[in-house]
């Protein structure tokens, strides 16, 4: 069983992935840490406490990251989850412990008393994760590998170019990326094909325990928040996109996803670029091919891990 630890920034995609990974045989979760993104850092914590308790996995450590981006103001997307950063749901009080140790120190810790190497997980930005390669370089060769979400090969969906997760934080994911330690990046290339739709959310509601009926209600609001873009088509129908859990089902079945090992640079320099991954789809450049990017996803069998995670909660 693959030991692996999720910095997240809860987030209703966010709320699927804790729930997939926390269900998963394939994987143990001996650790969570938040980051600030999808909201501020103290609603993120306390999210990711809420949806432990709720899981009914309190042995689960929740530790609290750092509060802003290491070099820039924190951007925030309220607009996409509400002003808890899960609005749509009534949550559990948080029962898990709160505790007092940095992410940075809980990272460090934990791996150095590992005797088998620990995937990381991230699903928003990657500050948590910088900020320990950055203090602990001794400490990368106990990194199996960090599975991100994250990027885009083409176009961004916070800018012309940059996805929001890199957005929010160029500098940490340029330390990331440069790091040397693998890479998985789930980027919007595949993560816009994670859809689902009206149908698969009441499919999760009829599973009928209290985590199904929570990630509906969750997916409900989700859905009202999703726009369908500009250029399409009268009658296009657009689903909710599930890019958080792709970072943490890959690491639980990568035959889900369709990757391939390329070079990825990300423009930190305050331009129309600023947050872009530059991926080297193209074999053009001499970099170093340690990132993995998806670009395909077998979504049947992605659901269908979805309504498993539902079920295991039964």
């Amino acid at each position: 069983m693959k030991k692996i630890i999720i910095d997240c920034d809860p987030g209703h995609d966010d709320a699927m992935a804790l729930f997939m990974a926390m269900a998963s045989s394939e994987v143990e979760v001996v650790g969570i840490t938040t980051s600030a993104g999808n909201q501020k850092p103290e609603k993120t914590f306390q999210n990711a406490r809420k949806l432990v308790a709720l899981a009914n996995k309190e042995e689960i450590p929740v530790v609290r990251g750092a509060s802003k981006p290491i070099r820039r103001e924190l951007i925030i997307a309220e607009e996409i989850h509400g002003e808890t950063g899960l609005d749509g749901a009534e949550l559990p009080n948080p029962t898990v412990p709160e505790l007092e140790q940095s992410a940075n120190d809980f990272l460090a810790e934990t791996l150095r008393a590992s005797e088998e190497k620990i995937t990381l997980i991230a699903t928003g930005p990657l500050t948590n994760i910088a900020i320990f390669l950055l203090s602990h370089p001794e400490l990368k060769e106990k990194i199996e590998m960090i599975s991100f979400m994250g990027g885009a090969c083409f176009g961004g969906n916070y800018s012309p170019h940059a996805e929001f997760n890199i957005f929010v934080d160029p500098e940490a994911a340029d330390i990331v990326l440069k790091s040397g330690v693998p890479t998985a990046m789930f980027g919007l290339d595949v993560t816009l094909k994670a859809q689902v739709f009206e149908n698969d959310i009441q499919d999760i509601r009829a599973i009928d325990n209290e985590v199904s009926r929570t990630m509906a209600d969750l997916l409900d609001f989700f859905n009202l928040t999703t726009t369908i873009p500009f250029w399409a088509e009268e009658g296009h129908v657009e689903g909710i996109h599930m890019h958080d859990p792709c970072a943490v089902a890959y690491v639980i079945d990568p035959t889900l996803f369709t990757v391939y090992p390329m070079a990825v640079e990300v423009e930190t320099s305050d331009t129309l670029a600023l947050g872009s991954t530059v991926v080297d789809y193209d074999d053009l450049s001499d970099g170093d091919k340690t990132t993995l990017v998806a670009f395909d996803i077998d979504l049947p069998r992605f659901k269908q891990l979805m309504m498993e995670t539902m079920a295991y909660y039964n």
